[in-house]
């Protein structure tokens, strides 16, 4: 589920395998600020189609010349994009 106040959004619950395209579908959605700053806080379980939804999303606010960041990954999402070497794609704070 992602909530949003202006351009400052929240991620809360798992993003799996089995909610991923939900999610992607709901992000271009609730997007739509100049800047865009997506709290991963709430975030509760993850696996690599986390890295692929972050990574989808980069791409399509850069399509539509949108700024978008990343704040508070999981520590194992963190790890995931160590592992898979997209630490520096995802430009997360």
């Amino acid at each position: 589920m992602i909530s949003c106040d202006g351009g400052r959004c929240a991620v809360q619950g798992p993003i799996t395998l089995d909610n991923v395209v939900s999610l992607l579908g709901e992000g271009k959605q609730r997007f739509t600020a100049g800047e865009v700053t997506v709290d991963l806080a709430a975030v509760t379980e993850v696996d690599s189609s986390a890295l692929s939804l972050l990574l989808e999303w980069r791409r399509e606010a850069g399509r539509n010349g949108r700024a978008i960041r990343f704040l508070n990954l999981p520590a194992n999402l963190k790890s995931l994009a160590e592992l898979y070497g997209v630490t520096g794609l995802l430009g997360a704070e």
